[in-house]
């Protein structure tokens, strides 16, 4: 499992949520984002996937969805996200490796992926691990981190940095942390299929002297104004694209919801401890209210 995965940035025991969101000056980011995410995700639906969902930020957001499944790689985030969502069973918690969905094919009719490609070595191996769980047809909401925006590009025709915003292959300007160019990531989508509908500008106004000057409702009006430019060029830090999974070939699995990520095999059965692979004999852990699908159980 261990051998073909990308390198994968981990959270775990992170203060990531307090310390970016909550005691942060981001109250207009979280704003202009739960924007874009009502314009593009359907108000409701029966099954939605959360890709790098964190300590559930955005998951209440989603509140017309009958079943959510929040997966990250990070445990202590997910213990977050269930101190803050509760025990409901309209919440399922999984921590999981990207590069390895434990999940059956075709089983969810909706996904958003936010703030979380851009931590990808591999963003295209990913982005196909989402679409082979989608349904045909189903809504993927994503965003990214867009390397041609406006500050560097300026940035850049200034000498002020190195690279060319305008170059299409991703910049690692930290480690696992990509900006990506528009183009890129849209050829990316066409080719693990999924058929862009609207494309959003976000957080167009994230510069730290206008966050001082002007009052965030104002900057909330103005960046939900702006956001519709999206559909022409994209200029802003962070990017959101509504697709839809095309085609209607893949094997949809109506009885099956768990996939073993070391084998591949549908046949996982309920054990004490948790999960067991019928194929592999592999156990996944199920602890704290959380399903562990980042390493087997040592049999």
């Amino acid at each position: 499992m261990q051998k073909d995965r990308p390198q994968v940035c981990d959270y775990e025991g992170s203060d990531y949520q307090t310390r970016f969101w909550e005691n942060a000056d981001r109250a207009y980011e979280d704003r202009v984002e739960a924007i874009a995410l009502k314009r593009l995700l359907p108000a409701d639906g029966d099954l939605l996937f959360e890709v790098g969902a964190g300590a559930g930020r955005n998951t209440e957001r989603y509140a017309g969805y009958k079943k959510i499944v929040l997966l990250d790689y990070s445990f202590s985030q997910l213990k977050q996200a269930r101190d803050r969502l509760g025990d409901s069973p309209r919440y399922c918690y999984v921590a999981g490796d990207v590069y390895h969905l434990p999940f059956a094919a075709s089983i969810f009719d909706g996904a958003t992926m936010i703030r979380t490609l851009h931590h990808m070595a591999d963003p295209l191996a990913s982005l196909q691990q989402v679409r082979n769980t989608l349904k045909p047809g189903s809504i993927f909401v994503l965003e990214y981190a867009n390397k041609r925006n406006i500050k560097a590009i300026a940035r850049w025709l200034f000498r002020r940095q190195s690279w060319n915003p305008f170059d299409p292959e991703p910049i690692e300007f930290a480690e696992l942390n990509f900006d990506f160019h528009p183009q890129t990531v849209r050829s990316w989508l066409d080719k693990v299929g999924f058929i862009i509908e609207r494309q959003l500008s976000v957080s167009n106004f994230r510069l730290p002297f206008l966050k001082k000057l002007v009052p965030v409702n104002l900057l909330v009006t103005l960046d939900s104004l702006v956001q519709w430019t999206g559909a022409y060029w994209q200029l802003s830090p962070s990017v959101f694209v509504r697709c839809k999974a095309a085609g209607g070939d893949m094997e949809i699995s109506k009885e099956r919801f768990w996939k073993c990520p070391v084998c591949d095999s549908i046949d996982l059965e309920s054990i004490e401890e948790g999960l067991q692979c019928s194929t592999c004999n592999n156990v996944w852990a199920f602890r704290e209210g959380i399903f562990d699908f980042r390493e087997p159980l040592q049999q």
